[in-house]
């Protein structure tokens, strides 16, 4: 496809164009802003407009003047701050995020047209820019670049500035500019409005020398902002969902008869179900969500529980309110309106205990199905009220500890409920009794003189972590059956019993089974700890949660370390989901913090994995690299083609596998199974 910026000849005298329904006269429109100027004080008394100048450009001239603008500037304010761009960008991510696909698709089709595509945020400075190298560079002579700020109030008549006023697609061409040194250019600018609120949080432009001027420019702009308003509208569904799952996993004391108000990161209403009347009557505006799109308060920055009460305007002060964390970071908050008064301290407990569970099993990384079901099972065992045991089973470095500090938060009644946890395969065989039961001064050489409490009396209250239990000796077994049977824990050399309320979970990566048919593990003691067990997956059978658990490891080694996270080319992740990893999520988080360590630069290529990754992955690499070029199909023409064309191309590069496809594109995977059936794409069409 070729955009088609070049004007064909018309039957108009040399320098006048159709704009609108005015035939444009350059020289005709130089005087009229020459005697606009002369007479400045008159046009502020009675701005009419002159028959052959449009009355949006008269009227903007108008602002200008009034506003103070230098008619003589010859470019816009620029700022070169790195740090004032760098916020500029991290201010602007979603809408940056959602035109790069239409961006993408434009840049390479606007080289060698002289025009370029420009991204500006709702003050009008320019936060993106792509199209033919030559303008991009002209462009800097009058500060069109990022960083330059293109509203009426900085630089007089343009198209961004206009069109952000307006409100409304708009194009400036040539001498309807007010300052003299951008009267050679042409611009045609559309807002972008968030879906939500309606609000312009932007424009695209497209701009170029006068020479380049259609009218169909103005069309071109539309309907790119109205693919990015799309692409808005998709993240923040996205987000909507993500924000109403991590309210229900975390809000166990809500009831469908309470009202609902769940507030994105701007603290606007995404969200609202039985919101009640009184107080909260002035979010009531719409038939189906009522407020939705509307600003109810500032989130602050710690996202701690007390700031957030103190953040809530007064006729809001009635309600529970809970931050609501995406990937570790506050993304909005839950306003819980009670329909009767909650007043009983064991509902606080509940909502306490839950939020230190989803804290919890936000450390678990992974989406695969066995991994949830343990997670699952886990979670039930931490929010039952009774002392049932828990044994995990599973590889050495699969994150067994993990799901025992899941259990522990969701069992903690308080802040200072203990976690005890103990390697039973660090302890020498003689120990064993001391550091489980204590002991009493001088029950034998080497006691200590003032006793020991054992882990059992340490863990009251709280939870025991027994790892490695199948190392515990076989004469040390039936003591630690009578005391979970009892609950009652005796010192060595004591004969005073010590009650104790400690709930065991205990891990191993024997097979206990076989270790009670060797004789090496006692059956009761056994089927004691077992009453409820899970399974936590090797990293090998968990599918693609190892581009997760790479992405989270990356992320955080990087924050510490205070570095941007580094960056896998296909191929390094190709090499990765097929290595069997032996040492399971241990190894993987061991290798990024070696990458991070002693990688050359920010980019991960195969060569920089270690020999056993990328050794047995060459072949299959290969075989994606040359993918016949007669797969990807002929040239697209609109957007929704290239976003096909996109998708097809990608699942041939990925064989299919819809999670690398997604991150190739850089969509969540909801997204990509939406488009799949949107386009019609079947995952084998291969």
């Amino acid at each position: 496809m070729k955009i088609d910026t070049l004007p064909a000849r018309a039957s108009l005298a040399a320098g006048q164009i159709v704009l609108g329904n005015i035939d444009y006269d350059e020289r005709a429109t130089m005087r009229a802003w020459e005697d606009f100027l002369a007479d400045e004080p008159k046009c502020a008394r009675d701005p009419v407009h002159p028959s052959h100048v449009r009355s949006l450009i008269h009227d903007s001239w108008y602002r200008s003047v009034t506003g103070g603008i230098n008619a003589q500037g010859i470019e816009a304010p620029l700022s070169s701050d790195r740090d004032e761009i760098e916020y500029l960008t991290r201010a602007n991510a979603e809408l940056l995020s959602a035109a790069r696909r239409s961006f993408a698709s434009l840049g390479q089709l606007l080289q060698g047209t002289g025009a370029m595509l420009v991204l500006a945020d709702s003050d009008g400075v320019l936060i993106d820019a792509i199209g033919d190298k030559k303008t991009l560079h002209d462009g800097m002579d009058i500060h069109l670049g990022i960083g330059g700020k293109w509203n009426e109030d900085a630089v007089g008549t343009n198209g961004i500035g206009t069109a952000l006023w307006t409100g409304e697609p708009t194009f400036v061409h040539a001498a309807e500019h007010f300052c003299a040194g951008i009267k050679s250019w042409t611009c045609a600018g559309a807002p972008i409005r968030d879906p939500l609120d309606g609000k312009i949080i932007g424009v695209v432009d497209l701009s170029g020398y006068s020479p380049i001027f259609r009218p169909h420019n103005t069309a071109l702009v539309a309907a790119t902002a109205r693919q990015i308003e799309k692409a808005l509208a998709e993240q923040q569904q996205e987000q909507r969902t993500r924000l109403l799952e991590a309210f229900i996993s975390s809000a166990p004391s809500y009831r469908r008869k309470d009202g609902l108000v769940i507030v994105d990161h701007r603290g606007r209403a995404i969200f609202c179900n039985n919101v009640p009347n009184g107080d909260t009557t002035d979010m009531m505006d719409g038939p189906m969500e009522p407020g939705r799109g509307r600003w109810l308060m500032n989130l602050p920055a710690s996202g701690s529980d007390a700031d957030l009460a103190k953040a809530l305007p007064a006729h809001l002060r009635s309600c529970h309110v809970t931050p609501l964390k995406l990937d570790g970071d506050l993304r909005g908050a839950a306003l819980v309106f009670p329909s009767v008064p909650i007043v009983s301290s064991a509902m606080t407990i509940s909502r306490e205990v839950n939020k230190h569970l989803q804290t919890a099993a936000e450390m678990i990384v992974g989406e695969s199905e066995k991994l949830l079901a343990a997670v699952d099972v886990a979670s039930r065992v931490a929010r039952s009220n009774g002392v049932t045991s828990l044994l995990i089973e599973g590889e050495t470095g699969v994150g067994k500890e993990l799901f025992a500090r899941l259990v522990h938060a969701g069992s903690r009644r308080t802040e200072n409920d203990p976690f005890v946890a103990i390697n039973c395969g660090a302890i020498t065989k003689e120990l064993f009794g001391s550091e489980l039961f204590g002991h009493v001064a001088g029950a034998f050489t080497g006691a200590s003189r003032e006793g020991k409490p054992g882990v059992f009396e340490m863990a009251n209250g709280g939870v025991l972590s027994l790892d490695e239990i199948g190392e515990l000796p076989l004469e040390i077994q039936p003591f630690l059956l009578r005391v979970l049977e009892e609950r009652v824990v005796h010192r060595i050399g004591d004969s005073r019993g010590r009650p104790v309320d400690v709930r065991l979970v205990a891990s191993t990566n024997r097979d206990l089974k076989q270790e009670v048919a060797a004789g090496r593990f006692r059956s009761d003691l056994y089927y004691r700890i077992g009453a409820v067990s899970i399974q936590v997956p090797a990293l090998r059978e968990r599918g693609d949660d190892v581009l997760l658990l790479i992405e989270h490891f990356n992320r955080r080694i990087a924050a510490l370390a205070g570095n941007d996270p580094l960056e896998f080319s296909n191929d390094a992740l190709d090499a990765l989901l097929a290595y069997r990893w032996p040492g399971n999520v241990r190894e993987l988080k061991n290798l990024v913090e070696r990458l991070h360590i002693l990688a050359r630069g920010s980019s991960i290529e195969l060569q920089d994995l270690p020999e056993e990754i990328n050794a047995g992955n060459r072949n299959d690499i290969a075989m994606h690299s040359d993918h016949p070029a007669a797969m990807l199909e002929a040239p697209v023409y609109t957007f929704e083609d290239a976003e096909r064309q996109a998708i097809k191309n990608a699942l041939a590069a990925e064989s299919g596998n819809l999670s690398k496809v997604a991150v190739r594109l850089g969509i969540s995977r909801p997204t990509l199974y939406r488009k799949l059936g949107q386009y019609g794409i079947r995952r084998g069409f291969l």
